[in-house]
């Protein structure tokens, strides 16, 4: 583990308990593992299909930096006092049964990082290793059983006095091996010069023999331990102790094995910190960077979008995407371009006021006029600074005006738990507080045609219904919208004796998708059933129903578009994603922040209670939030 990330751990520790809020940001090996960017992002996806395409596409790339900013509002000098911490992360094998993870790259993102000057060898030669819980459950269960392998109890590091004094049973080919150590631990008990004995090198199965035998063999006056080489052979070495000294030992390799824990579970720490403070946290299009960030440090991602709502809101309680906030009233009639570095720059200039940060002493300070753009702990940085900024323009509304809306502001509330939904043109946001927004898309159609055909081929198709939108699916079907929603019946008519392609209505194709997702879930139980029937007849035991249901846990793939994406313009194309977008969205949800303590001492955040607030009339905005950020239910 990189000393300088175990050494300053609880610098993290600290700036995030003192903290106000946190900015996040990550950078990514790859996008996309198959489909093109427009097809990953269709502006037609729904947040259920989003978020499949997402999974399935992205999460096989790595998320290899990190970058972390802590907030705190000084009232005394009306500033923020900021400290940015930059991760690089790497799977590094633990041991040898640590873990051996495979992840892919995408040329285009790597050679784009490249160019912004990334440094790879940070992340491979420096990166710091993590385990999801799971992960570090089976670590934790290895060690145990290293421990009980000696004599059922006690460590390995040493044989117990209370170990079984019964013999144990030793393979004939292993009998002469075993003969002989213990003819030479014999000799090293005889022999009052020599402390201790090194035996040779030999399989896992042979020490486990040698650690069996020596618990009933030998149960006091000696110390059994393990040892690698620098050839990477394990071998045992055998020392004589006495009582004190035994114990000594023995909680110097408790102590020495902990540590070993703690640096395998490396930078999940941090994630688990974050989590467990409880801390509003910010990010900017940040559906990708909250995605990743479980998926690789808690739990690979659910199967459906309503269990991913419900473990982010346990990992992170509060979540403000300023992609989002940037895209809605009243900051949507005066920011034009919301991507990362045109937003921090807009948010300079009237009406907004450029927010004052300064670094804390000791940490390092970042120049926004030289745009260090794509290092993940310079992007937290800004995108903490244009949450600040705007949060700073809700306190012109009140009245009297407030030049400082603290993160805890009841003006930030409607802002909470919606993550940007990137390109979709009818819903702006992924809600994880509930219900996603269902737009009516009577006036869309899905085309299938043949491979060959290309975007001009459906314009000429179309051409008599005036101004349409296409929206790619795959090379052989996309969505395409008309201007009139009359006009839908018209087209799905002219269809019906063609040949070559076929258009119906959305209405039609989400009742197709919904009755094959039906089928689909009926033969896997039918499957299942028939499986357990096979199986139960083979055994000739009598059936016990137990679950009608079979339930797959995903460990495949997932992908994510956003601001990681491998070229700037991407970042730039996301800011005219959201086209029209005031309404009312009748509840919003409130989090307490909580978080339970373990009995091992390690805190998980805890599912946080939601609470439905009153909505309040629009045209009260001098008393109330709720009228700043309205998103209609239907479009």
């Amino acid at each position: 583990l990189p000393t300088d990330f175990k050494d300053n751990l609880n610098k993290v520790y600290e700036a995030i308990e003192e903290s106000d809020f946190l900015a996040i940001d990550g950078e990514f090996s790859g996008i996309s593992d198959g489909p093109s960017v427009s097809a990953l992002t269709n502006g037609f996806d729904t947040p259920e299909e989003r978020y499949q395409k997402l999974k399935k596409h992205s999460m096989d790339f790595l998320l290899f930096q990190f970058g972390l900013c802590t907030f705190k509002y000084d009232h005394t000098d009306e500033k923020y006092i900021m400290k940015s911490f930059n991760f690089y992360i790497f799977p590094k094998p633990f041991n040898r049964s640590s873990p051996d993870v495979k992840f892919v790259c995408q040329s285009s993102s790597i050679d784009f990082l490249a160019n912004q000057g990334f440094d790879f060898n940070k992340v491979f030669r420096n990166g710091i290793p993590y385990l999801n819980q799971e992960e570090e459950r089976q670590l934790r269960e290895q060690y145990d059983e290293k421990r009980s392998q000696a004599n059922g109890v006690g460590s390995l590091s040493y044989v117990s006095p209370n170990a079984t004094k019964c013999p144990v049973t030793i393979p004939e080919d292993q009998k002469k091996f075993i003969e002989k150590v213990v003819e030479q631990i014999e000799d090293l008990l005889k022999n009052e010069e020599n402390e201790s004995l090194e035996l040779e090198p030999c399989t896992g199965f042979q020490r486990k023999l040698i650690y069996q035998t020596l618990s009933w063999k030998y149960p006091k006056g000696i110390h059994v331990e393990t040892l690698e080489s620098d050839k990477k052979e394990r071998y045992i070495v055998i020392s004589k102790v006495n009582e004190e000294e035994r114990k000594r030992r023995e909680q110097e390799k408790q102590a020495k094995e902990q540590e070993e824990l703690n640096d395998a579970v490396g930078f999940s720490r941090v994630v688990h910190a974050i989590a467990n403070s409880g801390k509003l946290v910010i990010g900017h299009n940040m559906l990708l960077d909250v995605m990743h960030t479980i998926h690789q440090f808690y739990c690979p991602l659910p199967d459906d979008l309503s269990e991913f709502k419900e473990v982010t809101s346990c990992v992170f309680p509060r979540l403000l995407d300023t992609k989002l906030m940037a895209s809605t009233q009243p900051f949507k009639e005066l920011i034009n371009n919301t991507s990362l570095a045109e937003l921090e720059k807009r948010l300079k200039d009237v009406p907004f006021s450029p927010p004052k940060v300064e670094s804390a002493e000791g940490f390092p300070s970042y120049d926004t006029a030289a745009e260090q753009l794509h290092e993940a702990g310079y992007d937290a940085y800004i995108t903490g600074l244009c949450f600040i900024a705007m949060a700073n323009f809700l306190g012109s509304f009140l009245s009297p005006p407030k030049n400082h809306v603290s993160a805890r502001s009841e003006l930030i509330e409607p802002f909470y738990n919606k993550l940007f939904l990137m390109r979709v043109m009818d819903i702006p946001y992924l809600n994880l507080e509930g219900p996603d927004l269902q737009p009516k898309r009577d006036h869309v159609l899905h085309v299938t045609f043949p491979k060959e055909w290309k975007t001009s081929d459906l314009y000429q198709l179309f051409s008599a219904f005036g101004n349409i939108q296409i929206s790619w699916i795959d090379d052989t079907s996309a969505f395409v919208s008309l201007s009139q929603p009359e006009q839908v019946q018209i087209a799905v008519n002219t269809s019906r004796y063609a040949e070559s392609y076929r258009i119906q209505t959305y209405a039609e194709y989400v009742e197709k998708k919904h009755e094959e997702k039906q089928a689909k879930r009926k033969c896997t139980e039918d499957s299942w059933k028939d499986m357990e029937r096979k199986r139960l007849k083979t055994q000739c035991t009598p059936y016990v129903s137990q679950s009608r249901y079979y339930c797959v846990n995903s460990f495949t793939s997932t992908s994510t578009v956003g601001k990681r994406s491998m070229s700037p313009i991407q970042e730039e194309t996301g800011s005219d994603d959201m086209q029209e977008g005031e309404g009312q969205d009748p509840e919003y949800d409130q989090t307490d922040s909580c978080a339970e303590s373990l009995p091992d001492g390690k805190k998980r955040a805890r599912k946080f209670k939601k609470i439905k607030t009153e909505q309040v009339p629009a045209g009260s905005l001098t008393t109330s939030s709720t009228g700043i950020f309205e998103v209609p239910e239907t479009w």
